[in-house]
């Protein structure tokens, strides 16, 4: 069918009208020649052509739909189904993979074949669950009670972080999928992933799939509470793996901005002198996502600070240690003026416990720079030593450059 304005295969932009043919051109809009205005080519005109329409005058009855007219909206409606119904179809093929059994007497050459066939099956449901309608459907399918009952934690490290990630995936802010997980009981099986698995790689996605149930989200975070989930995470950051580390320090600070009525019974677990414990080790970029935690543990919070201050902890003098050793240190100074923030975590601990020693803060004039989900904003441009700091109860990035 020819259509002019179609781009090739595409689907026209506007319906021809009901009142003459397509190859006629009409007497209509004098815009282009053609009987029809352009089409609009952002939500600008978009808009500007709703508006236009709702003030026109009303149409005269309408006319029988032409076969052509017919036609066009057939192809325009089956254009606009068949993606979703063909992906369906791929998720049903992905599961019928998944749902076979694992062949017992094969050889080899036979199981590695099938292994590779299960792991492509769960990344084409990665990818295809990473839109949300997708993901509806994959839980409508059963498909979380296969991957939660028969592929997390059995099988080979391939399939069980893929499936950890394919679990986190379906459920990040879909709150209908995360209920379902996790009256599955998805997140105590991830819990001991993050604790006992002996592949880092399913660790790390363990540690995904149990943020994308916990944070903004009330059932989830109290679930993670009954199974002493705030221990596995500390567990987590003394490891060895330093993606591991940092996603869990990352996760505990973002657990301790959003629900600062947890900090009680962090700091009952002993969580402060857990937390120095890690500073003390050799220093490296993960102290400062510990050093951002003990920040979120302090503010608003008394009690913190007075934990940071108990004088058996040494955690002042350990702070300015380290200020002294940042300020001399190149690759730290390269880091202040290149706008990365991993060093002011150091500075903003110890204004925040010990804020008599102020001129710890590296000399001259600096600007400290907050963002919360958006743009950079200067806070201050007094010295940073001086300037006037507040803590807020959003998730916030800071930075520091001359």
């Amino acid at each position: 069918m020819a259509n002019q304005g179609s781009g090739g295969s595409r689907l026209p932009l506007a319906l021809p009208s009901a009142s003459q043919d397509c190859s006629s051109g009409g007497s209509g809009s004098s815009e282009g020649g053609s009987g029809h205005p352009p089409p609009p080519r952002n939500l600008q005109g978009l808009l500007q052509m709703a508006i236009t329409a709702g003030s026109e005058e009303p149409d005269p009855p309408p006319e029988p739909m032409s076969e052509e007219r017919r036609q066009w909206l057939q192809e325009a409606m089956s254009a606009a189904f068949r993606g979703q119904r063909e992906e369906v179809e791929q998720m049903k093929n992905c599961l019928r993979v998944l749902s076979q059994p694992t062949p017992s007497s094969a050889g080899e050459v036979e199981l590695a074949a099938d292994q590779q066939e299960r792991e492509g099956a769960l990344e084409l449901l990665a990818d295809l669950c990473e839109n949300m309608d997708n993901a509806a459907d994959f839980c409508q399918l059963s498909g979380m009670h296969l991957l939660v009952g028969r592929y997390l934690e059995a099988g080979p490290a391939g399939l069980r972080w893929r499936a950890a990630q394919l679990i986190g995936t379906c459920s990040q802010n879909v709150a209908a999928i995360q209920e379902q997980v996790l009256g599955l009981g998805a997140l105590r099986k991830l819990l001991r992933l993050l604790d006992r698995d002996p592949c880092d790689a399913v660790r790390v996605k363990a540690l995904f799939a149990i943020s994308c149930l916990v944070r903004e989200q009330e059932a989830g975070l109290l679930q993670f509470l009954r199974l002493d989930g705030f221990s596995v995470l500390m567990r987590a950051m003394q490891q060895q793996v330093q993606k591991l580390k940092v996603k869990s320090a990352f996760l505990l600070q973002n657990l301790l901005v959003g629900h600062p009525e947890h900090k009680g019974t962090l700091c009952a677990m002993g969580m402060v002198q857990q937390l120095v414990a890690l500073v003390r080790t050799e220093h490296s970029p993960f102290h400062e996502h510990v050093l951002g935690a003990l920040c979120s543990l302090v503010t608003d919070f008394p009690q913190g600070v007075r934990e940071c201050r108990e004088p058996e902890l040494g955690l002042e003098e350990l702070l300015r240690h380290r200020c002294q050793l940042l300020q001399q240190h190149e690759e730290y100074q390269q880091s202040l003026t290149q706008k990365m923030y991993h060093p002011l975590g150091t500075y903003l601990l110890l204004r925040s416990c010990f804020s008599e020693h102020c001129q710890a803060f590296p000399e001259g004039s600096w600007v400290l720079g907050v963002r919360s989900r958006g743009d950079w904003e200067r806070h201050s441009t007094h010295p940073l030593g001086a300037c006037p700091l507040t803590l807020s109860h959003e998730p916030v990035e800071i930075c520091a450059w001359e």
